[in-house]
Parts: C-alpha cells; sequence; structure tokens
C-alpha cells in the first residue's frame, strides 16, 4: 500500500494547517493519517489509487457506506435549486417528520449542525425547563469539544469535581458539573436525591458509552435512571450523536426501552452530511417561543436536509438494523477466532455494529489505544484495512461477509508479523 504518499502529504498539510488534520484524533492514526482520493461503499482509495476496507466511516455517520446513491441523489438534486437560503422550506419539516417517527415518544425537534453544538443546546433546554444550572455527566464520556462538557475524560476521574481535559479551557465553563460514574446506580441515586439542594437540571449519558470502551449500560441502570430523573424533576438527555439510527432505528430509545426527555443525534442522522438535533419532549422544546435561544445560519440548510430525509429512507427499510446487528455478530465471531488463534493479545466488545478492541490488561482511550492495538492498526493500515486509533470500529449496510473473511485474513498475518518482531 502506497503509505509513503500520505506521509508526504501529511508533512505538507503540517506547514498550512494546525497539527496537519482538521480534527485533533486523527493524528492519532499509525502509522501516518490516510490521505483519502475517493470512497465508495465500504472502500476508500488513497493517493495513489490503492484501496483499502474502511471500518472508520468517517468516525461513525456511514450506517449505508460511503456515496451511498440515495443520499447523494437527494442531495444533487437540492443543490441544483439552493444550498442555503436563511428561509422556511419544505424539506425542514419533511425531514422532521421522518426523524420523529423513527424515534419512539419523540415528539419535537431543532435543528443545529454537529454534536458539540446539539449537546449545548439540549442543555440549555434543560436548564430552561427546570430553572436549575448543574448538569451531572459520567466520566470518560465524551459530549463533544466544547469546554462545559469536555472534562473528566479519564479512568482516574472519579472525584465529584471536574477535570479538565484540554489545555486553554476556563475553569468557570465546567463548574457546573458534576462528576458520577456509569452503571453506578446508588451513586447516581446520592446525587439525585438532592437534585433541588444542589440545582441539577440534567443527567446528560451516553446510553452505551460508545467513546469510553464500548460499555453497554447493565440491566436495570438505564430504567433505574428514567426513574429517578421522573421523581427529582431532573431532564435525562441521551447523547445519541454516535449510537443513533446505528444501533437501532430510533437508538438507544427503541433498544432499551427507555425514553429520554431529550435526545441529541448527529452523525448517521445525515448520511455523511452535518446535520444534528435536538429530540424530545413538545414542552422543553417549545421553549424556543418562550424566550429561550436557538440560533445558527446553516440550521436546517436544505442540502443536509436532503440528506436526513434519505437517511432516515434508508434506516426505515425493513430487516436493515437486524441484517446489521447479523454482521456485527459475524464480524466478531471472525475477529475473535483470529485473536484467540492468536493468543488472545485482546476481546472484541459489540453493541450491533459499533465495536471495540479491548488489548488484554491495557485501557480504552478515546486519544488513542496503544500498545497491541497500535501495532495491529499500523500493520493493518499497511495490509489494506482502515480502523480507528481508538479501537472502536463501525460497520455498515456496504459492509459484507465476504470483506469480513478478508478482514479477518489481513489480521492473523499482521498478528504473525507482531509475534516475529516480538520473538
Amino acid at each position: 500500500m502506497g503509505i509513503d504518499s500520505s506521509r508526504t502529504a501529511f508533512e505538507r498539510t503540517r506547514r498550512s494547517l494546525g497539527g496537519g488534520v482538521s480534527s485533533g484524533l486523527r493524528a492519532a492514526m499509525r502509522p501516518v493519517p490516510l490521505f483519502v482520493e475517493r470512497a465508495r461503499g465500504a472502500h476508500l482509495w488513497d493517493l495513489d489509487g490503492d484501496r483499502y476496507l474502511d471500518y472508520v466511516m468517517a468516525w461513525g455517520p456511514l450506517v449505508h457506506g460511503h456515496s451511498h446513491p440515495r443520499v447523494v441523489d437527494s442531495v444533487a438534486r437540492v443543490m441544483t435549486s439552493m444550498q442555503v437560503v436563511g428561509m422556511g422550506h419544505r424539506l425542514e419539516y419533511e425531514a422532521a417528520e421522518a426523524v420523529l417517527a423513527s424515534v419512539p415518544g419523540a415528539e419535537r425537534l431543532v435543528w443545529t449542525n454537529t454534536g458539540t453544538e446539539a449537546v449545548q443546546v439540549a442543555l440549555r433546554f434543560a436548564r430552561a425547563a427546570t430553572g436549575r444550572h448543574r448538569i451531572v455527566k459520567l466520566t470518560k464520556a465524551y459530549h463533544g469539544w466544547h469546554d462545559s462538557v469536555y472534562a473528566s475524560m479519564g479512568p482516574d476521574n472519579t472525584d465529584e469535581a471536574a477535570v479538565p481535559a484540554s489545555l486553554g479551557q476556563s475553569p468557570n465553563a465546567y463548574a457546573d458539573l458534576i462528576i458520577s460514574q456509569f452503571n453506578d446506580i446508588d451513586g447516581i441515586a446520592a446525587l439525585l436525591d438532592r437534585a433541588e439542594e444542589r440545582r441539577i437540571a440534567a443527567v446528560l449519558i451516553d446510553p452505551i458509552m460508545s467513546n469510553a470502551g464500548v460499555r453497554a449500560p447493565a440491566p436495570g441502570f438505564l430504567e433505574t435512571l428514567r426513574s429517578l430523573c421522573d421523581r427529582h424533576g431532573v431532564v435525562l438527555i441521551f447523547d445519541e450523536v454516535i449510537t443513533g439510527f446505528r444501533i437501532a432505528r430510533g437508538g438507544a430509545a427503541e433498544r432499551f426501552g427507555v425514553r429520554p426527555d431529550l435526545s441529541v443525534f448527529g452523525k448517521a442522522i445525515a448520511g455523511g452530511f452535518t446535520q444534528s438535533a435536538v429530540v424530545g419532549r413538545a414542552d422543553i422544546i417549545d421553549l424556543v417561543e418562550h424566550g429561550l435561544a436557538h440560533a445558527g445560519t446553516f440550521n436546517g440548510n436544505p442540502v443536509a436536509l436532503a440528506a436526513v430525509q434519505a437517511a432516515m429512507e434508508l434506516s426505515a427499510a425493513p430487516g436493515v438494523f437486524e441484517d446489521l446487528d447479523d454482521l456485527g455478530a459475524a464480524f466478531e465471531q471472525a475477529i475473535t477466532d483470529v485473536l484467540t488463534s492468536a493468543g488472545s493479545p485482546g476481546s472484541l466488545r459489540r453493541v450491533g455494529s459499533l465495536l471495540q478492541f479491548v488489548p488484554r490488561d491495557q485501557a480504552t482511550s478515546l486519544h488513542g489505544t496503544d500498545g497491541i492495538w497500535a501495532e495491529i492498526a499500523a500493520g493493518m493500515l499497511e495490509a489494506g484495512a482502515v480502523f480507528m486509533p481508538s479501537g472502536k470500529i463501525f460497520l455498515s449496510t456496504a459492509h459484507t461477509l465476504a470483506d469480513i473473511q478478508e478482514t479477518a485474513a489481513l489480521l492473523e498475518r499482521v498478528l504473525q508479523q507482531i509475534s516475529a518482531r516480538s520473538a
């Protein structure tokens, strides 16, 4: 594979673009960030024209693969008529109706552009609805890069006080965070028993902890959390930027049968275009008519909403998520067999088409999983398959069983090479 062309491109890019990447975590890709010329289905091609199997899927949005014809055609039709108009248009309500029809209990939504933006909008709704200002957030949960939620990302950050995760953060920005732990029912119950006294407006939770090792909720955790929030007048927010329209058509609310007050959707909602939404109870969302400010020049732009409408149509097709689940199970089995034969250097966690490689005796990290995974990812890239530096793996409807078998064969070869170097 032509890694040298990407290496040269990366060196050139660093002379004009801070860090050499447009989103910081991409720099953690080993041996070098891949530079892509084109992409279709489950594959992409680098600057030399070499083809790769893609398990990054744009870091999650591409549930239906790269350049799906229905998405591309839908967008192309709109682009010949208008791009951004700053006025109402029919796609605003047609796309909204399609999203609301997909998500159990959803009554209303507002459009915005990115997951980070949508989280901030959801928190504003929660504060307006409750008259309180503090937010419960869980250790290692990633809710975007904004100062107010980008905190306590390390496994040792178990205190209630938030710990900043980046240089340049103002301590005032995350002062309203209270930190708790995923699947710790007793801990969150103790916090919420004092919700009024501590001025807690919302619990913000990734229902699967997608960026913290793909950890599923323990039986009863989400149900108990729902009950606690109801009892104490706290808004329950599901951050489904990753899980939405991926683990089920209706996301976590469908898969686990627990309805939050608000959900934040992004990534897969628009099949590869920039769009997000805050979805939920009408009485909360309708606060935009009573003094809650929500604005944005690109909110609800026609091009992105054409992609949303197409993505919703694809997700509504019979059997889509059952097939994705089966594909995820096949991937898990094939790769687990290879890992077992190689002495089990790690294992896989899986929820539907979302998987995570967990190195033996090592922690996973949003910022890049080192050790054996770094070696595997580098070796697989050179062999023709692309994985995320964190060890998270995204499948799509464009992947096939043949792709999985090819990946397993490549992994077997890469693990043999790693073993030979270590001998």
